[in-house]
């Protein structure tokens, strides 16, 4: 039975649905309704910075991995999706970076998607930055996104920025700038010793309109699609199945694997696929799920002559110590988001721009599935990545049922050349931690030990030890070509009153980590959807 209807359906309160429910719900004539699979975001550790090493397995995710990745070793590797309110932003390491304008221009001008320049989407990113540091023509200062810089980076963290340069890597206080080669300490998605999440910095001041309604705890199941027009969603929420009905749109904001899924289970994507799995057909559309492109971080890790790094609160009398100082002062180390400083650099100087982004780690073992050091020991993690991989995988329906997780194969350095510039990180970070500011701190480097000298052992090394950096996007991508499944409005190709707009839509992966990146998109989307661009 189809219950209230509204203006407007959001499937997904990640990132992306955040941002559109406060921007959609600002006309109190139009009524919202925002569906979200996970819960609130009550949780402490979600709004310590520090948390995040505590996100990347639990309650708060999916619980997916991926398939056999048949290069790297057929390896099933832990595949971290956000469920809960806020998504990706409110478990991710609150790195904020945005990519180069070449990204956006490249999207324009080579991929189809007329409107997404840097000159045309650099707007949204003015409009959703709240920076309590920066202000210039590349940073906003009032928006709902907070950023800012880290309270006390952490002893090791300033060492490995001195190691950089030591190694040739210029200083960088701006990833964001003119330039985005170098090394620095990272701005943080952090508001007054708090993530800031979309959760936090675009729902929760809105949350007491009464044109909008949210709905945690609410699965999708399918979007009833008739005569090509998106006409009602049925979820299940607090045990009950129901049926929502919109009026003028349906918007998915899923993310990169959840946006497929629901789209194939409505009966929308390759029908052979559909077909195989018994689900109805309801608009041929070869894309979705198709196009995925992640980026493959690998990390190495050093054991320190000391107990200098965020490891040592490890001990409970530490951790205590250092919960009381946030408690009172909102300062100390859980002020940390443990990925404190990072690069971007090249494997070939004559690039125009870096290949390569790294992600200090001011402790080891700080996320499932990294090594660590042994116990009772102290360690720093270095991991890098290829920024732009040619490396393109799918998202595919197990069975037809809902609550089956999909298949997800991100298809990992399948092309050579990722293969190559990701060996090349890994050589580098090598350097990096050999250098002399960082040396004088070393035990030992436990991971790649010694052994691996060859490129065949460091080949190796990358197949064994990469893993998602938790960006995966372009899965429902935006353009003009054969795969395309949204057009440049973000409307779902062949369908009305169905729009996408999450990371799915990203016709490739940007150079950077993907979160302000989703937010602009979200805002972005919701002029186009106002009518206003």
């Amino acid at each position: 039975m189809t219950e209230t209807v509204y203006d407007y359906i959001i499937v997904g309160g990640g990132t992306a649905g955040c941002v559109l429910a406060h921007r959609l719900s600002a006309d109190p004539d139009v009524r919202i309704l925002l569906l979200e699979a996970g819960g609130r975001d009550n949780h402490p550790m979600i709004h310590m910075p520090i948390g995040f090493a505590k996100m990347t397995s639990g309650p708060h995710l999916w619980g997916y991995s991926t398939v056999p990745q048949i290069h790297a070793n057929n390896r099933e590797i832990p595949y971290a999706q956000a469920r809960v309110i806020g998504g990706g932003s409110s478990i991710n390491a609150e790195v904020f970076t945005r990519g180069v304008p070449d990204d956006f221009d490249r999207w324009a001008e080579e991929e189809g998607c007329k409107g997404w320049s840097f000159e045309e989407i650099q707007p949204y990113f003015l409009r959703s930055e709240g920076n309590s540091i920066l202000a210039d023509q590349w940073h906003g200062t009032e928006g709902g996104l907070g950023v800012s810089n880290l309270q006390d980076p952490q002893p090791m963290t300033l060492a490995f920025v001195q190691a950089c340069q030591e190694l040739g890597l210029p200083y960088n206080p701006d990833f964001n700038g003119s330039s985005q080669a170098g090394c620095g300490v990272y701005q943080v998605t952090v508001r007054d010793g708090r993530r800031c999440s979309t959760a936090r910095g675009f729902l929760k001041p809105v949350l007491q309109r009464p044109n909008l309604n949210v709905h945690t705890g609410a699965t999708v199941h399918k979007i009833i699609i008739e005569k090509g027009r998106a006409q009602a969603v049925d979820y299940i929420h607090r045990g009950k199945h129901r049926r929502t009905a919109a009026e003028r749109e349906i918007i998915v904001a899923a993310g990169a694997i959840g946006t497929p899924k629901l789209m194939m289970l409505s009966g929308v994507g390759p029908a052979d696929h559909l077909d195989s799995h018994g689900i109805t057909v309801t608009h041929d559309l070869p894309g979705v799920g198709e196009n995925l492109n992640d980026h493959f971080g690998i990390d190495i890790v050093a054991e320190l002559t000391g107990h200098y790094s965020l490891d040592k609160y490890n001990t409970w009398y530490r951790a205590v110590l250092a919960g009381l100082q946030y408690a009172l002062f909102k300062s100390g180390p859980i002020t940390s988001n443990v990925v404190e400083g990072g690069a971007f650099w090249f494997t070939d100087t004559a690039n125009s721009q870096p290949d390569l982004q790294f992600h200090f780690l001011a402790g080891a073992g700080a996320e499932a599935g990294v090594p660590s050091v042994p116990k009772g020991s102290s360690g720093i993690t270095l991991n890098s990545y290829t920024l732009r991989p040619k490396s393109r995988g799918t998202v595919r329906l197990r069975s037809q049922k809902p609550d089956d997780p999909p298949l997800i194969d991100p298809n990992f350095l399948s092309h050579p050349d990722d293969l190559r510039i990701a060996v090349e990180g890994v050589k580098v970070s090598r350097e990096i931690f050999a250098q002399k500011s960082l040396q004088k701190y070393i035990s030992q480097l436990r991971y790649p030990d010694s052994n691996v000298q060859s490129q065949s052992d460091f080949e190796a090394y990358a197949r064994q030890y990469g893993r998602t950096s938790y960006h995966p996007t372009c899965t429902c991508k935006m353009g003009i070509d054969e795969l395309a499944v949204v057009d440049p409005q973000c409307q779902v190709r062949g369908i009305d009153a169905l729009r996408i707009c999450d990371c799915s839509i990203m016709p490739s992966l940007i150079g950077s980590n993907t979160n302000a990146v989703t937010v602009m998109i979200a805002e972005k989307a919701s002029d186009m959807i106002r009518g206003i661009c």
